[in-house]
């Protein structure tokens, strides 16, 4: 290097931020497919790798979800990347977000902090929207943010949901999941999120998470010898370093069998002392587990104490929905509108059963209503815009869809948005072309 070279201002230096760099990717990323990192990371001056090796020097974690595998732990890329680490090897392991920052893709940045509605995470993860209103309710999950009564999620809590669906696969009741999470808040109370922030496990219809001393039963706070030995308790007989441990671990004042909250679960009154809100809690467990009639008995002995509640006017509505009242649905949808006139779901699903019930106009007034409040909502958005396409009003549509894919690019509402977009131009003879400009920024997801 000349004397020259050593004055030159370090904003003058053209290098390019990936020069010298080797790097791999793990999860899913929410700004782009894998194959377009790849090519950024050449065009940055860097290398990629599919694998993470002594050579590689950064390790991307997409934030789409959690880089986990099917038993909850940090995926095979991490545990590698945190060995090599351990081992002096200088590699970094950046988040996306991070990653971003560093090649000046601030935009993309904002793209992965893009945020889901409940119809959005149904869409996404093919879970009901009442389902994800009652895990909100319990704190299982939380929104980023809240207009008027609706919450929006992040990806965060996108990962979350996906982590709650997949206990319920393995064969873990929902009642049993809310009560061992929502009894975490006893047993550790400095946890928040505990499907952020604990190695989370479902054994044996069971959750379960892990410490430093191996797995926890998560309702009862009792300790698990391994996957396949007796629960015995976690503090009885423990010596002083394991004391030590247990108490770094938060754990050392667990009793045997912690108090556990019930949801939706009558403990020491009867039904004919409920109040509204243990007869509406009841319904909501009763409508997440398909027992609709039965819910829709629980929401009016609710209104029965407090009519003029709206989110239980709605949630009728939603019950009455699903066993085939339309007429009843749109009846307690309009009361929860008269309660609260900024009830922008209420709104929503008041015009869906306008435009089923062949009332187009009137489905297009109750969306306009809850965009009018809520201008960026996307669930009034999409279902606008199929209406106005429905009545052949296509070029107003096109520019509701557009906007959607502002919102959602890889959900199937996202998928039906880019298939009838692709038709509408395609009957107008608009080129491929023209339909790829619209749809930039689709998120595929990856192959990793």
């Amino acid at each position: 290097m000349s004397d020259d070279d050593e004055l030159l201002p370090p904003e003058l230096d053209s290098s390019p931020c990936l020069q010298g760099e080797k790097v791999a990717f793990t999860g899913i990323l929410a700004s782009m497919t894998h194959r377009q990192a790849y090519e950024l990371v050449v065009e940055n001056g860097g290398t990629s790798s599919v694998h993470v090796s002594r050579k590689v020097t950064m390790l991307v974690v997409g934030e789409e979800g959690w880089p986990l595998d099917e038993e909850g732990k940090a995926s095979v890329k991490v545990e590698q990347a945190v060995d090599l680490i351990n081992s002096g090897v200088p590699l970094q392991i950046l988040k996306e977000s991070e990653w971003l920052r560093l090649l000046g893709l601030e935009h993309r940045e904002r793209d992965v902090h893009r945020l889901f509605t409940p119809a959005m995470l149904q869409q996404k993860l093919d879970i009901p929207v009442g389902v994800v209103r009652r895990w909100e309710r319990l704190g299982l999950i939380k929104p980023e943010q809240r207009v008027y009564r609706l919450p929006y999620f992040d990806f965060q809590e996108v990962a979350a949901v996906r982590r709650l669906q997949e206990m319920l696969k393995a064969g873990v009741p929902r009642d049993r999941i809310e009560q061992s999470l929502s009894g975490l808040r006893l047993l550790l109370p400095s946890v928040d999120r505990p499907l952020a922030q604990l190695e989370i496990l479902a054994r044996d219809s069971r959750v379960v998470f892990r410490d430093g001393n191996g797995l926890v039963e998560a309702r009862t706070g009792q300790r698990m010898l391994d996957f396949d030995s007796e629960w015995v308790d976690s503090s009885p007989n423990l010596s002083e370093s394991e004391n030590e441990r247990s108490a770094q671990a938060g754990l050392s004042d667990a009793p045997s069998t912690i108090p556990i909250p019930t949801f939706g679960v009558v403990t020491e009154t009867t039904p004919a002392n409920w109040n509204a809100e243990e007869w509406f809690d009841h319904g909501c467990g009763l409508l997440a587990d398909n027992g609709v009639t039965e819910a829709v008995e629980a929401f009016r002995m609710a209104l029965m104490l407090c009519p003029d509640d709206a989110e239980i006017h709605f949630y009728l509505a939603s019950a009455l929905y699903r066993i085939g009242n339309v007429g009843g649905a749109m009846e307690r949808y309009h009361v929860a509108v008269e309660l609260d006139h900024e009830y922008i779901e209420a709104w929503t699903q008041l015009g869906c059963l306008r435009f089923e019930t062949g009332d187009s106009q009137a489905a297009i007034e109750a969306f306009d209503i809850a965009l009018t409040c809520h201008a960026d909502y996307s669930d009034a958005v999409y279902h606008k815009a199929t209406v106005l396409s429905e009545l052949g009003r296509n070029d107003e549509a096109v520019v509701l869809w557009k906007q959607y894919l502002d919102f959602d690019q890889e959900g199937p509402w996202a998928t039906s948005v880019m298939e009838r977009l692709e038709a509408v131009y395609a009957a107008s003879a608009e080129s491929v072309e023209s339909v790829d400009q619209i749809t930039q920024g689709e998120h595929e997801l990856s192959d990793s």
